[in-house]
């Protein structure tokens, strides 16, 4: 499956690792022996449109290295003149040109005879038309034979292509599509609205639409009764309409809502089946700021400066928690910092949480205030943050406050938190000491802006890690497992030198400790706009 289903995981296409120089050659000479065996007016017209499509970009260009096509050359050795690849079932051909776009899976019919019709047959559409004549396309999927689609995914824009787009979203509905994800790549489907038919569908499990502030707000009742995983990306929902959306999802389990906009309450409780949740929010696509979900399992929060009240999530038992900050005017309402900890209020059965750094900051300055804390039954803490001063208030504070606290995971990012300037012009409105609110032993670790040059410039001294850790096992009793994902720190023998210090620590603490190196992680605080 593609990306948008399977997380951009693609198999390999190689099956035999011989190359055969004379593979390509030998076919499109086969191919061109046979084109007459083909010449009907309908057949031609249909692959015409399907080599129309193939070819369309590439007219006064030498032609582009194709990797699927390659992965043949390479891997079509013969053993007495038959070609391993060609000698595959069709099932399992299809399989590897499902795993593919359409385009290139097309090009596989120059290959020879055998190959000529595979692609037609294959139950996995992935087509990018935002550069192609509608025409092709239709010709394309006229030459489409399958009975059935298990994927079909679109990415379009929509100059001059609004009826088209109808009728390939009716194609796949007719397909009974299993999987559908629609992409549109332009600011004109504001204009575009989904036509009646999409709204039934007793066939999709896993629909995925991703627009510029596409209206999916539905003139019709809905009715995708097989609906399990729901994806929507800057779409434009009101309260009403999302309620039709869910009325008619009986199966929904997963539902993911990134920038989506206009819609202000999220009451989940008439969907028992919906275990996980995922929103991101900003000033421009503000989406929910209130949530009822006594069913769901699993939320991941990304928000905006705008509070999000977690009315009953009583079933929660795992949870992602972060903020986009925007400017002062956010940082000096108090509402923000008191938000978080009431935040933290509904998580009272939460086993498995992660916190993000601003998020953090924000706990800082609510413990710094004098704000009460939550107890909470944490046993899996993930903390992504940079190592600097302005989180570990509140990172000493969630942890005293967590007494069943089995492991607790750093996993340090970059790019993610307040000015420190911010910080304490906060603390002077509230007549608070900036120098007695950063301890004297918290000092040694630098503000956001120094740890910014660091990661640009210098390493970070591996003590000035270790430190980090003393400090937040200090602050915890029952810790049995402490992680931490170095992301931009320490070069090698500041990495040795570390380990050191981290088995002095495990010792004296009696907590088993794993340090590791880490993908770069960024975390912005900025969020996209209209």
């Amino acid at each position: 499956m593609e990306a948008y289903w399977s997380n951009g995981n693609t198999p390999s296409l190689s099956v035999i690792d011989k190359p055969n120089p004379n593979l390509l050659q030998s076919s499109e000479d086969d191919e061109l022996a046979s084109s007459e065996e083909h010449s009907d007016t309908d057949g031609t017209e249909s692959y015409a449109g399907a080599s129309e499509y193939m070819h369309e970009e590439s007219q006064d260009l030498p032609p582009p290295r194709d990797p699927l096509r390659q992965s043949f050359k390479r891997s079509g050795d013969s053993i007495d003149g038959v070609d391993f690849i060609s000698s595959l079932p069709d099932v399992i051909l299809h399989h590897i040109l499902s795993s593919v776009p359409t385009k290139s899976a097309i090009r596989t019919s120059l290959l020879s005879k055998r190959w000529r019709y595979v692609w037609s047959e294959t139950p996995s559409l992935s087509i990018d038309c935002r550069r192609t004549d509608p025409n092709s396309i239709d010709k394309t999927l006229a030459f489409f034979s399958a009975p059935k689609i298990t994927s079909f995914h679109l990415c379009t824009s929509l100059l001059n292509r609004i009826d088209p787009l109808n009728s390939w979203i009716e194609f796949a509905i007719s397909h009974d599509a299993e999987k559908l994800s629609l992409e549109f790549r332009d600011f004109r489907v504001r204009d575009y609205k989904f036509p009646d038919f999409f709204y039934t569908n007793s066939s999709v499990k896993q629909l995925l639409v991703n627009s510029g502030s596409v209206d999916l707000i539905p003139r019709c009742s809905v009715s995708w009764t097989s609906l399990k995983n729901l994806s929507l990306s800057f779409c434009t929902l009101s309260d009403e309409s999302f309620l039709k959306i869910l009325s008619g999802s009986p199966l929904l389990e997963s539902l993911e809502l990134l920038y989506c906009a206009e819609y202000m309450c999220l009451d989940l409780s008439q969907s028992p089946r919906l275990k996980r949740l995922e929103i991101d929010r900003s000033d421009w696509f503000m989406g929910p700021t209130k949530i009822v979900a006594p069913h769901l399992h699993c939320l991941r929060l990304r928000h905006s400066r705008l509070p999000c009240s977690l009315v009953d999530v009583s079933s929660l038992t795992e949870a992602d928690l972060n903020i986009y900050f925007c400017d002062l005017k956010t940082l000096t309402a108090d509402f923000l910092q008191h938000n978080v900890v009431k935040m933290l209020q509904m998580l009272q059965n939460v086993e498995k949480l992660t916190i993000g750094g601003t998020f953090l900051q924000m706990l800082s300055l609510a413990a710094l205030c004098g704000v009460p804390f939550p107890t909470l039954k944490i046993k899996t803490l993930t903390l992504e943050t940079m190592i600097i001063r302005s989180v570990i208030p509140g990172i000493t504070k969630l942890l005293r406050n967590t007494s069943g606290l089995r492991k607790l995971t750093i996993h340090t990012v970059k790019g993610s938190s307040i000015s420190e300037l911010h910080l304490n012009a906060y603390l002077r409105l509230h007549s608070l000491n900036q120098r007695q609110c950063w301890r004297s032993k918290d000092s040694v670790f630098p503000g956001s802006l120094e740890t910014i040059s660091m990661l640009v410039g210098k390493h970070a001294e591996s003590n000035l890690v270790a430190l980090f850790m003393e400090r937040l096992l200090k602050s915890t009793k029952s810790l049995e497992t402490m992680v931490v994902l170095l992301v931009g720190y320490l070069d090698a023998s500041g990495f040795e030198e570390l380990l050191a210090m981290a088995t002095t620590l495990s010792h004296n603490n009696d907590v088993f400790v794993l340090i590791k190196r880490s993908y770069i992680k960024c975390v912005s605080n900025t969020f996209p706009q209209r």
